[in-house]
């Protein structure tokens, strides 16, 4: 079938507040430029957005030879209860707010006239999501039209049978019995070719080609099928990718075992919101491989097309998660209530998106469900495997289960139930009818983070090793592939012996613990992975992260915005965490220097989803003679601090961390590293900034493709390019020839929301995304409260 872009010309409005229509191209996120408020019931949940309902119109003509043909219309997600309707008639409805789903339009399109098209996206059932969900149609749109002779959408299945020789076989639906030629091409050079006769049934052929390129992390070899079935044309990429698991190998890509080094990300893209974009899913798989990464659990729902596909071309792998929740409410208007009726379909829709990307190595049915403690859940378990068994065999399945959590449950004390769902929201809702707030108890997986961020990470650690924690989890465990562990570091050596034939993966883990599970998993092949949490910073669920010193707190908790807990920023930078995730996982050796901001005296308290606060930075003027906090993360025996060419501290190094306190002084500091026998390794050195400040304005592209996104970061340094993160400035962005997409700094307090045109610098920095428009240049002018700095970007036109 035929795809078209189906996302321009569509008006938005809100159904729940007096507002007009405005113009939007898709995909579009209404929640982001909502208000933000002390009333909102969700809380840090949704980053206090308030949740509200949101109606979408297209208008579109349809001629006359469309008649006859197949229609559909394909939404890439809603969130959530969408309804579509197609000239008044109620076509779909959709109650999951993260899957990808289909509108058959036969019987309901008007030829040679106007028709529209509306969608419904009910939010304002708040709460319903631990985190920011995002409102409306936030992802793609796409119309699919076929003749009487067409190959249905998702009518094409691949995959590998072998790789020594290079073995596809491929299955492919018509729409009508017929001859389909298949050509493979490399590129676009066209290296087998084959004919099929298809009699009504899927035709089934293998395909053995010549001196392939096989796909892996290091090697992200694509190739592209091309069938024709008449006048229709359909392209497939995939590639040549053999996945297995066993107790034997461990996981294994084309005969090589795999170590999954992985993070949890969740959907939305920072500033611009929960909406998804080719060139925002391409640009956070680069920087996550960029900082040791090989592997992506989508948390917690599937993820985007976009993401598949950047994925596949740079060779991260895929962990696709269905939910967050089961039968059992985690928040009162969550996707609990519909589960029951829905999952086998949103399952295979799953399944149908992800079936020919080689990035996509596992499906996982759920996250933290507590239900796989209770019999009717285990049950629940093994039928969710089975059929994801029986629509992909080659694909294991893993829930990721928090071991503590059941052993809680168990126990009548579980952190989720539908009591506490709706005790949460009741007391939410009495709280936001007060002018002032009182501080509530918390309740569910806020009290949880509470008590995270009072006793640390071990509690739960230790938990997890209490005897029924195993009692209450073995069973589910039974009934999946692989059995997914979220925190039972601490578990791990004794199951290995226990059940010698587990296959076991952390699906979800603390920061800290990456070189104790490196070093695990090296020995036993069993150990299959690390997902950490979070590889990315993230919208909501505001309490569960690291501290904010004072000069950057809010006034008031409902400005708090995220978490504040990603080894990447929400800006796309790495913390100091992700450098020390690089040296734990040996793809660099380090040394890397991070200082805690040296003016800062206050002692934050940080949780287990949170190591450091420290910054890549020797630039503290104002500060000299000040005790300086200096961490330094490296693969070595012992660290050496020089400030300006004198020694300052020398340690050991304990699991790839050192810490040192010394006087600061402006300069230079160097860090060395030794092996075991005093042999340097390397160094690092960092510069203090000069007293001339400006800000520089850092296009990560030199030109940019008309209508598509450009990231610019905003650094405030000295003329070299170090960088000052004691400047605290406010800055008003302008654009020309480009529209403001989003607007930001990496600090978990926001006044307002990313879709305004002022921002405040996060120690010197922050971020505008632009989407550039047609010929000439994108110019952008950011002014802060003395001078005003220009950029230009040129703008490529494609032909």
């Amino acid at each position: 079938m035929k795809k078209i872009d189906f996302n321009r010309n569509w008006t938005c409005r809100c159904l729940t507040r007096d507002e007009e229509p405005y113009s939007v191209t898709l995909p579009h996120d209404a929640m982001r430029s909502e208000p933000r408020t002390a009333e909102s019931v969700s809380e840090g949940n949704s980053g206090w957005y308030l949740g509200g309902d949101y109606e979408y119109t297209k208008h579109v003509f349809v001629p006359s030879e469309y008649s006859g043909k197949k229609v559909l219309i394909e939404f890439e997600s809603v969130y959530h209860n969408a309804e579509v309707y197609i000239n008044g008639k109620k076509a779909a409805y959709r109650p999951y707010g993260y899957t990808n789903f289909y509108v058959d339009t036969e019987g309901l399109l008007k030829y040679e006239a106007q028709n529209e098209i509306r969608v419904i996206a009910r939010n304002s059932d708040q709460p319903n999501s631990r985190w920011y969900s995002g409102t409306g149609i936030y992802r793609p749109v796409y119309l699919w039209t076929g003749d009487q002779k067409y190959i249905p959408v998702n009518g094409i299945k691949i995959h590998t049978v072998s790789y020594a020789p290079a073995v596809i076989e491929v299955e492919i639906k018509t729409s009508c019995p017929g001859t389909v030629k298949v050509e493979i091409l490399d590129k676009n050079q066209i290296v087998l070719t084959q004919e099929v006769e298809n009699t009504g049934h899927p035709s089934v052929l293998r395909m053995e080609i010549p001196d392939a390129k096989l796909w892996d992390c290091e090697h992200p070899n694509l190739y592209t099928l091309r069938a024709t079935f008449g006048e229709d044309v359909v392209e497939e990429n995939f590639g040549i990718r053999l996945l297995e698991w066993n107790p034997e190998k461990g996981l294994t890509i084309n005969g090589k075992r795999e170590i999954l080094r992985g993070a949890c990300v969740h959907h939305d893209n920072g500033v611009l919101g929960a909406c998804t974009y080719p060139e925002a899913e391409e640009r956070r798989v680069r920087i996550l491989k960029e900082n040791g990464y090989n592997a992506i659990r989508s948390s917690h729902y599937p993820c985007s097309k976009d993401m598949l596909d950047a994925c596949d071309r740079q060779g991260m792998l895929m962990m696709d998660e269905y939910v967050d929740v089961w039968y059992i409410h985690k928040t009162k208007y969550d996707y609990a209530g519909y589960l029951n009726e829905w999952w086998q379909q949103d399952l295979k829709d799953m399944v149908e998106k992800d079936y020919n990307h080689p990035c996509v190595i596992m499906y996982s049915t759920g996250n933290e469900v507590a239900e796989t403690a209770q019999k009717k859940g285990i049950e629940l378990t093994g039928r969710m495997t089975s059929y994801l068994h029986k629509l992909d065999p080659y694909r294991p399945v893993t829930c990721g289960i928090n071991i503590f959590f059941n052993f809680l449950s168990s126990m009548g004390m579980g952190v989720y139930s539908d009591d506490k769902a709706e005790k949460s929201a009741e007391i939410a809702e009495q709280e936001a009818k007060k002018q002032e707030k009182e501080k509530k108890k918390p309740v569910g997986s806020e009290f949880y983070n509470t008590l995270a961020c009072l006793v640390g990470d071990y509690f739960m650690k230790i938990g997890a090793t209490l005897p029924p924690c195993d009692w209450k989890t073995k069973d589910a465990f039974a009934n999946m592939d692989i059995a997914g562990y979220n925190y039972g570091l601490f578990r791990y050596k004794h199951d290995l012996k226990k059940y010698p034939k587990r296959l076991i993966l952390g699906t979800e883990t603390f920061c800290k613990d990456a070189y104790s599970f490196w070093e695990i998993a090296k020995k036993n092949k069993r150990i299959l992975g690390d997902f950490v949490w979070s590889g990315w910073e993230y919208i909501g669920e505001t309490g569960d992260g690291a501290a904010e010193y004072e000069d950057y707190r809010g006034r008031m908790p409902h400005t708090r915005m995220t978490g504040n807990n990603g080894r990447i920023d929400l800006l796309g930078k790495p913390r100091a965490e992700a450098a020390y995730t690089r040296v734990a996982f040996e793809r660099e050796t380090g040394p890397f220097i991070a200082v805690k901001p040296v003016y800062q005296k206050e002692n934050l308290q940080l949780t287990g989803w949170a190591l450091s606060k420290a910054l890549e930075s020797w630039s503290w003027r104002g500060c000299a003679g000040e005790k300086a906090e200096v961490e330094v993360f490296a693969r070595a025996a012992e660290v050496e601090l020089l400030v300006n060419g004198k020694k300052a501290a020398r340690g050991k190094v304990k699991k790839c961390r050192s810490k040192f306190h010394i006087p600061y002084e402006d300069g230079e500091i160097t860090a060395v590293s030794y092996d075991k026998n005093g042999q340097e390794i390397s160094r690092q050195t960092l510069m203090t900034a000069n007293e001339e400040t400006v800000l520089h304005i850092r296009p990560e592209q030199k030109t940019v493709k008309a209508g598509r996104l450009l990231f610019i970061p905003l650094q405030y340094g000295d003329s070299a390019g170090n960088w000052k993160p004691m400047e605290k400035h406010h800055l008003k962005v302008t654009v020309e020839n480009a529209t403001l997409e989003g607007l930001g700094s990496a600090c978990s307090y926001v006044e307002g929301n990313y879709a305004q045109n002022t921002v405040d610098t996060y120690y010197g920095e922050a971020m505008a995304v632009v989407r550039a428009g047609e010929a000439g240049s994108v110019k952008i002018t950011v002014s802060d409260e003395e001078r005003t700095y220009t950029c230009e970007i040129p703008v490529i036109v494609a032909k």
